[in-house]
């Protein structure tokens, strides 16, 4: 495998590896000659930089979308929904979900940067041709 073509070190594939294997942290660290603590370090900072790339893959997702909007902080989802519909009418995108599933779809991928219906945060929206939503929040 090219692992200098990901954004995992080395030894961040090979702890993953043996821990994916069913491995226990201890047992990585014997089998490595370091402490658990160190194994556990490892797979924080996997995780960490998993998460970036996941979320460079969703802003990238949103950027490459035919149909794109901000929508601003303080914002409530039924609103969001408005948004949304309004956006694809523009367009020519005819958003593949009911009104209810968009709801769930937007609380869905939202609901850590609001707070009772309410955006806390300004989002990017991207509608793609087929009428999917992506979002990316900051």
């Amino acid at each position: 495998m090219e692992i200098d073509t990901t954004v995992l070190t080395d030894r961040q594939v090979e702890v993953i590896e043996l821990r994916e294997q069913g491995y226990t942290q201890q047992e990585v660290a014997n089998e490595l000659g370091t402490t658990d603590s160190n194994v556990s370090a490892i797979e924080r900072a996997a995780e960490k930089n998993i998460e970036k790339a996941r979320r460079t893959l969703e802003l990238l997702r949103t950027i490459r979308a035919p149909a794109q909007f901000t929508v601003s902080s303080g914002t409530e989802f039924n609103e969001l929904v408005d948004q949304v519909y309004a956006h694809g009418d523009d367009a020519g995108v005819k958003i593949r979900y009911c009104r209810p599933e968009l709801y769930a779809h937007l609380y869905s991928l939202l609901k850590e940067v609001a707070h009772e219906s309410r955006l806390c945060t300004e989002v990017r929206v991207g509608l793609t041709t087929e009428g999917d939503v992506k979002v990316f929040s900051e």
